[in-house]
């Protein structure tokens, strides 16, 4: 569980579930499906990432990360979308989103995040995001300041000023994501959801990835049953709600 002390101390005040969020932000859908999969209320703090909205003093005081989202539940901020959709389902036990074996669940969640900085964001960033939020020279030189995560700093070194991802990275972006899907199409085979008949905090976590990256041109053809479990997604309230409600033109940003 990704519980930080901020050095923000107004979200040490806030009464209730708080959500930092980006709408074009795979990790943000995760925790918005889930708020809204288990029937809770919270107050929405929507950063316009193109705007670098979270590249300020305050947020970084929040999440140390600067990355979306941030959950803060009555004042204790909570970090890293596979923990607070985890953390979620246990303190709000009902409707349950764990089905199945619990470790073959974790390990689908633990996948997603691991594949996050190495493939999703190098996908995404050099297939279209990149040109779109590139930062200005102070820009860069406040996010420098700010960011002390060290994987980050080199992942967004990348595509600063004039320089852009290479094919390498895009290549080592893509093989990861090949594999990951390949799993995924296999587990998929006789289950309607990756646990088996129900739906679970394994599906949300995985449909960002996929709407993300399928956005972005990736091709989904060799993946029938990802596919059609996609497809059945697209049907889910919470897919409506907290997917594409926030970003209905991202085929077009």
């Amino acid at each position: 569980m990704a519980v930080i002390i901020p050095t923000n101390k107004s979200v040490e005040g806030f009464e209730g579930l708080h959500l930092y969020h980006g709408g074009i932000s795979n990790c943000s859908m995760r925790v918005r499906m889930t708020l809204i999969e288990k029937g809770l209320d919270w107050e929405s703090h929507h950063l316009d990432l193109k705007k670098k909205e979270n590249i300020t003093d305050d947020y970084f005081g929040i999440n140390p990360n600067g990355l979306v989202p941030t959950l803060i539940d009555n004042g204790v901020v909570h970090i890293e979308s596979n923990d607070i959709i985890d953390y979620l389902d246990e303190t709000y036990a009902e409707p349950s989103l764990r089905h199945g074996d619990e470790a073959e669940l974790m390990g689908w969640l633990h996948l997603a995040a691991a594949i996050h900085v190495p493939a999703c964001k190098p996908y995404v960033y050099a297939t279209k995001m990149a040109p779109k939020i590139k930062k200005t020279a102070e820009e860069q030189a406040k996010y420098n300041a700010l960011q002390q995560n060290e994987e980050l700093k080199n992942f967004h070194a990348k595509h600063e000023g004039d320089k852009s991802f290479s094919t390498s990275d895009l290549d080592k972006a893509t093989a990861i994501l090949d594999a990951c899907f390949f799993k995924l199409e296999k587990t998929l085979e006789g289950r309607k959801w990756i646990m088996g008949d129900e739906y679970s905090l394994a599906d949300i976590s995985w449909i960002p990835l996929h709407f993300v990256i399928l956005g972005c041109g990736y091709s989904f053809e060799p993946y029938p049953n990802v596919t059609r479990w996609a497809e059945d997604f697209a049907q889910k309230e919470s897919f409506k709600e907290g997917v594409l409600k926030w970003c209905p033109d991202f085929a077009e940003v």
